[in-house]
């Protein structure tokens, strides 16, 4: 059977293709009520065994009694109210990867355990729906699946998610950048909005952690990415957080805007749970919220909110504008990004469940008119829109461009200048995507810095990650040296045949392969080899 799997920051949704229909799977929480996500959140289990569990079943751990007594930092680790959140953030870091620490109270677990167990909560949550046990008593037992990322996912990033969800019993049939899924959505509710003239969707997505960007460009089945942009640090956990720093303000001894005073831990985690669910239930008409809290309920006014709020919309406007630019023609690209009278742009499409704040469209209608369209299932548009994907009956295809290229920095002069060679230009990378480069080697040692880049401003380059580092031997007397990082850069003119090879996978991982034929010397890196031992 096929799914689209929507894991984010805050809550991930999972949605099933079945027949032409794409309903998303609802989860039962450990009371059993049911709900149609499940919350991203990882805990210790709270039998001391230490074991890592996920979703409802961590939060049920978080509101057991002993979770509810015991504060993480007064009298020592409760494992009952130990809680990792927000931990998709992690694999923005340039530095992320499997090994990358994610503090769960007071101990910290390997980045890909926490993935792991999360995704197995998940899908073990998913096989208990009872559209799904209705397949598998059919002998429709394995699950293939699209799973989203952001748009501006690295190849760590990606590989993580990969890992994390085909340890968890899935085959990954693909990786598709979020915002780009949603636009399968928009084509099956305003396809009216689209036409020869106007072809261009940007999709707005603002998911809990992250805010990504699309343009894409739509002719009937065909979706082709023609720009992605965003912000991996802004998201509904900020708008939270804003909520959560008001409300405190106003609290007499308890805090102030901008920190959280005298706040213990575990109260402070309660309520940003409040703050979310209080946020979510905001409607245009609303005037005051209120954030519970015992006895001293908390009362924040909804325009005092919004005054926080607005700056964070305006960031992900600011995020936005290279999409909407590369639909302005050329010849009028000095216009501002906000006069569409000439774009190709038949709608901006609001998704992610941060979105359905009523500040959000308001701002943007301001903005951008009428082309403004909210998805009437924010929190899921992304998940349905990958059941899609996934759906081998599906009529709409896409073609997903990568927003980061790759390159290499060399180091020539004997050690004493760098270069920095793009290999796939940002924005020119496809899946399959290759780069070649071949010449003679000038000196008896290589240094390689392979990393991911993102074009900025006039085509500058923008933020680099680190895809790999290696050092290679240019002449037979060093193969298989151990250290071979101490050997000092000489001058070897003419060296061997090098070949370098880069490709981007299906699923936008880069794949480096360093071949040196007269030594017999061929090194592969995927990325995430950095964490294993360097190969020589």
């Amino acid at each position: 059977m096929r799914l689209g799997i929507d894991f984010g920051t805050t809550r991930t949704l999972v949605a099933m293709a079945d027949r032409g229909n794409y309903p998303v799977l609802g989860v039962v929480d450990a009371q059993g009520d049911p709900h149609e996500h499940v919350p991203s959140v990882v805990g210790l289990a709270g039998d001391g065994s230490g074991r890592l569990v996920g979703g409802w079943d961590a939060l049920a751990q978080w509101d057991a009694p002993a979770g509810r007594d015991a504060l993480p930092g007064s009298d020592g680790v409760n494992a009952s109210a130990a809680l990792a959140r927000s931990f998709k953030r992690l694999l923005a870091r340039p530095d992320a990867s499997a090994a990358t620490p994610v503090a769960i109270d007071a101990e910290h677990r390997p980045l890909g355990e926490v993935l792991a167990a999360f995704a197995a909560h998940v899908i073990a949550g998913v096989r208990r729906h009872p559209l799904v046990r209705e397949r598998i008593a059919a002998g429709d037992a394995v699950l293939e699946a699209v799973v989203g990322v952001p748009a501006n996912a690295g190849s760590a990033q990606r590989l993580l998610t990969l890992d994390a969800f085909t340890r968890a019993g899935v085959r990954v049939l693909a990786l598709v950048n979020e915002p780009s899924a949603a636009a399968f959505e928009y084509s099956h509710r305003h396809a009216r909005t689209l036409n020869s003239r106007r072809s261009d969707v940007v999709v707005y997505d603002l998911g809990g952690g992250t805010f990504d960007a699309s343009l894409v460009r739509i002719d009937g089945a065909e979706h082709a990415v023609l720009a992605t942009s965003g912000d991996p640090h802004l998201g509904g956990d900020d708008f939270d957080e804003r909520l959560v720093e008001l409300a405190l303000s106003g609290a007499d001894g308890l805090g102030n805007v901008g920190g959280h005073g005298a706040v213990i831990p575990a109260e402070l985690e309660r309520l940003r749970e409040t703050a979310r669910a209080a946020k979510e239930r905001l409607t245009p008409q609303t005037r005051r919220v209120l954030l519970e809290r015992g006895d001293d309920d908390l009362i924040v006014l909804v325009d005092d909110y919004y005054r926080a709020v607005a700056p964070l919309v305006e960031r992900t406007l600011e995020a936005m504008g290279p999409c909407l630019a590369r639909s302005i023609p050329a010849g009028r690209r000095s216009a501002k990004p906000t006069d569409f009278t000439d774009s190709e742009i038949a709608g901006i499409y609001l998704v992610g469940g941060a979105s359905a704040l009523p500040l959000v469209p308001r701002l943007l209608r301001e903005r951008f008119g009428r082309r403004v369209h909210r998805s009437p299932y924010p929190a899921a548009a992304t998940a349905i829109g990958l059941a899609i994907a996934a759906d081998p009956g599906s009529d709409y295809w896409l073609l997903d461009r990568s927003s980061r290229g790759v390159g290499v920095f060399r180091e020539r002069a004997a050690g004493a200048e760098v270069d920095f060679d793009v290999l796939l230009d940002a924005g020119e990378g496809a899946a399959g995507a290759t780069a070649v480069r071949e010449y003679r080697a000038a000196h008896n040692v290589g240094w390689f810095r392979f990393v991911e880049f993102t074009r900025e401003g006039a085509g500058g380059i923008g933020n680099l990650t680190v895809l790999a580092e290696v050092v290679v031997p240019f002449e037979r007397g060093l193969v298989g040296v151990s250290d071979l990082e101490r050997v000092a850069v000489e001058r070897r003119d003419p060296g061997p045949l090098v070949r370098e090879t880069v490709r981007l996978d299906a699923n936008g991982i880069a794949n480096i392969r360093l071949e040196v034929p007269d030594l017999g010397v061929t090194i592969d890196r995927a990325v995430g080899a950095r964490d294993l031992p360097r190969q020589r």
